[in-house]
């Protein structure tokens, strides 16, 4: 063999097993870290993170009622710890809820998944000890600063106005069950008797209150924070069974509208069916016919149903554009956007109701509460919107997530 061929031949074929032996060990590490035990880890880091900003949620949630119970007994006297300590918790809720959405249904690596689950644990963390530290020291100024008989009394003052905002609640449920089949206004049936129950609970617990203030032994805080508690349900409670009436009577005025501008979007794509080649033009033929059912179906019972209704035509109308796909034109697809667009809009904010009540009466886990957040988010994109085809997409993914959400809250319980 030649003088220079004698080093160089050597020197490739160990460079050559060295470079084969590095990409062997890349492609081991990389096969670990994405396989089954590397990604029920990664899950595992997901749970606990998702578990944390549960309780951090709650948190922020039970912040809120105590900063607004200091404002309101206190004037606003009290030390701004809690205040300062709700908004930088809120922060990091939000931006943790963030972060767990895009480590929840994705293909996230399981390396992604963990270090963004740590993340969000040691911040959650970090935010639960600041809210009990502003606590204890919120707690230490109440004591040396309001009487007990103080609180109570303006705490029943408040419970007074809930009372006299709320009038009769079961007048509204009334009008509804005259009008409207049962599972139209079951929701708001239940969101009644829950706002009247903890409006009287609110009352005994300030009765309570009231004797352990008298006995300079005693310490009414923990009944004054639960009184709190039960009035603000009420008054989440009332405004839901408000927005159930305003929402099933908005409906009934609709949905006749709804299903006549459902029938002339159906008309028109009879029209674009006729320049479609055979075979596409009789797969839209028979969806159109079925859609068309669909609508004569809804019709008889639409008007004792109209929320359910409404909703119905929405997802037709969803349909109807899937099947249609890019066979309509741009000034066909914006037409039949803003005639589209109310119903949907209508369709979620009906399942964003539902969605809201779920999650606020079960235990609902991050992803529960991750799936509202993003409906509330889409919803307001599309009100928002200018542009009437994204308003309604926005509106569809709204709707979609606030079911989800739902359905997430409704499997806890």
């Amino acid at each position: 063999m030649p003088e220079p061929l004698g080093w160089i031949v050597p020197a490739l074929v160990v460079f050559g097993l060295t470079a084969i032996g590095v990409a062997v060990l890349v492609w081991a590490l990389r096969r670990a870290r994405r396989s089954p035990r590397a990604r029920a880890a990664a899950e595992a880091a997901r749970d606990r993170a998702g578990a944390s900003l549960v309780r951090l949620d709650d948190a922020v949630a039970d912040l809120d009622l105590e900063v607004g119970l200091s404002g309101a007994l206190y004037g606003g006297g009290a030390p701004a710890s809690l205040r300062r300590a709700r908004l930088a918790s809120q922060r990091a809720r939000d931006v943790s809820f963030e972060e767990y959405r895009t480590i929840t249904g994705t293909d996230a690596a399981p390396d992604d998944i963990r270090r963004l689950s740590v993340r969000i644990e040691r911040r959650t963390s970090a935010s639960l000890a600041t809210i009990e530290r502003a606590r204890a020291e919120h707690g230490v100024w109440v004591a040396a600063n309001v009487s007990a008989a103080a609180q109570v009394s303006s705490a029943r003052t408040r419970l007074e106005t809930l009372r006299a905002a709320m009038g009769d609640p079961q007048a509204l449920v009334a009008d509804l069950s005259s009008r409207f089949a049962p599972d139209e206004w079951a929701p708001a049936a239940r969101a009644a008797a829950s706002a009247v129950a903890e409006a009287d609970e609110a009352g005994r617990l300030l009765e309570t209150a009231a004797i352990h203030a008298n006995d300079p032994a005693r310490s009414a805080l923990a009944e004054l924070a639960g009184a709190e508690r039960a009035l603000r349900q009420a008054e989440a409670d009332a405004r839901l069974l408000e927005e159930a009436h305003r929402l099933i009577t908005q409906a009934a005025l609709a949905v006749p509208g709804e299903i006549d501008a459902a029938r002339v979007a159906v008309r028109s794509a009879l029209t674009t069916r006729v320049k479609l080649d055979p075979a596409h033009a009789e797969r839209l033929g028979a969806e159109l016919r079925a859609i068309d059912t669909a609508l004569t179906t809804l019709e008889p019972d639409a008007a004792r149903r109209p929320t359910r209704t409404v909703s119905a035509v929405a997802r037709l109308r969803d349909r109807l554009d899937f099947a249609l796909g890019d066979a309509w034109t741009a000034q066909q697809r914006l037409r039949g956007a803003r005639t589209a667009l109310p119903g949907t809009l209508a369709a979620a904010r009906g399942a964003l109701v539902e969605a809201e009540a779920a999650v606020a009466h079960a235990r609902s886990g991050a992803e529960a509460r991750v799936r509202l957040l993003s409906a509330q988010a889409e919803l307001a994109r599309a009100r928002q919107s200018t542009d009437p085809v994204a308003a309604l997409d926005a509106a569809r993914r709204a709707m979609r997530d606030a079911e989800d959400a739902r359905a997430l809250a409704d499997h806890v319980n």
